[in-house]
């Protein structure tokens, strides 16, 4: 499929697997590439059409089951999300945070009729979700969240704020974490609900292709049937990230990849010293480098699928993927602009986009220290959390 297919990868994918990569590989090449500078270059995306798109293509929940979703492997869903990060980080996390944190949280901890009532609109991208866990003063510590939710008859009253929310100017529903007298539990939002409002982030300098917001909930009446059922304490939010993660892990190999490919077309046709780059030692030792560790997370990611679709795949394992190909894709795209010079800042080529977007992939959904810590527990037994 690739020169970078060094140890032949490739044809350990079904046919299948390979076909719903194809076809996310043009709807990329046709839809996002002509115009994702731009959007990144203005902090504007649209969301909502593209959203639509994916939706007839059966992108959004694609490896959940029922309520009008695809119903695709692990394997399917990571290639998919490689293919759409390939574009750019921002449109690839429209469709995480959208099928694996939302849709995911309804799907496994809300009632029929809350499934009924969102899902089907949001697998065919008509309405948008987002998951509303991280806090102006609680990122990596959801267990300290302060947003609360207490009883008033047979109501919940809703108090607190959400920072950093993939798609919450434009959602529909918000799926928030809040502090109970029972514990940590979720509830299912509509947007427009009053006392809810969404505030646009601007002046990112990564992720902007992508729409962030800030959620302010100040008195907000909920009738009993918004509460997630199943959703009991802070391991149900953590499920949904674990859930997540893994597209990441695929996801940023598709921005690698994409770095990867750009740096070895300018190195075989930009001519210096009277030789091609790609001529040079040192060139062709960091493009080595590079495409070995692309291989190395190619397998990684793969192997991770293969557990998730026999249903056998844990967190701890999803934390190695996430620190390893995150990582190890920042550090090929911050490579990769050294081959290009000066022009490895030009928006005209996609390098430094995917080097600034892979700065927030490193820190979201689990920073590296994070995960690291995640590691380090399941080698030794000893939780460093606290």
């Amino acid at each position: 499929m690739t020169p970078l297919d060094l140890l032949d990868i490739d044809a350990s994918l079904s046919e299948e697997e390979r076909q719903i990569r194809a076809v996310v590989r043009r709807l990329v090449t046709d839809r996002v590439r002509p115009h994702v500078a731009g959007w990144y270059e203005d902090g504007q995306v649209p969301a909502r059409e593209l959203a639509r798109e994916f939706g007839k293509l059966g992108l959004l929940g694609m490896h959940l089951t029922g309520y009008g979703c695809a119903g695709s492997s692990a394997v399917a869903y990571g290639l998919a999300c490689l293919e759409l990060e390939a574009g750019d980080s921002g449109v690839r996390s429209l469709v995480s945070v959208q099928g694996s944190l939302a849709m995911y949280a309804i799907w496994r901890f809300g009632s029929e009729e809350q499934k009924q009532r969102w899902l089907p609109a949001m697998a065919a991208g008509e309405a948008i979700g987002c998951f509303g866990l991280t806090e102006p003063d609680h990122g990596s510590d959801p267990g300290s969240m302060a947003t609360r939710a207490r009883r008033d008859g047979d109501d919940w009253i809703l108090n607190g704020s959400k920072l950093w929310i993939t798609n919450a100017p434009i959602a529909d529903v918000g799926v928030i974490w809040a502090r109970t007298d029972e514990g940590v539990r979720g509830f299912a939002v509509p947007m427009d609900t009053p006392g809810v409002t969404a505030r646009e982030i601007r002046h990112k300098m990564s992720l902007r292709a992508s729409l962030t917001g800030e959620i302010a909930l100040d008195d907000v009446r909920l009738p009993a049937d918004a509460r997630l059922p199943e959703a009991i304490g802070l391991k149900a939010p953590l499920g949904c990230l674990t859930e997540a993660r893994h597209g990441i892990v695929w996801g940023a190999l598709g921005a690698a990849r994409d770095c990867l490919e750009t740096a070895l077309e300018y190195a075989t046709t930009r001519t210096q010293f009277g030789r091609p780059l790609a001529g040079f030692q040192l060139t062709q030792a960091k493009l080595a480098d590079m495409a070995v560790e692309w291989n190395k997370g190619m397998l990684l990611a793969l192997h991770l699928g293969r557990l998730a679709d026999a249903g056998s795949l844990r967190p701890h394992q999803v934390s190695v993927g996430k620190l390893n190909n995150v990582r190890e894709a920042l550090a090929i795209a911050r490579q990769c602009r050294t081959i290009l010079g000066a022009n490895g800042v030009s928006g005209e080529y996609p390098v430094m986009r995917h080097a600034n977007n892979l700065e927030s992939v490193l820190t979201y959904e689990g920073t590296s220290e994070i995960h690291q810590l995640v590691i380090g527990q399941r080698l030794t037994g000893v939780s460093a959390f606290a």
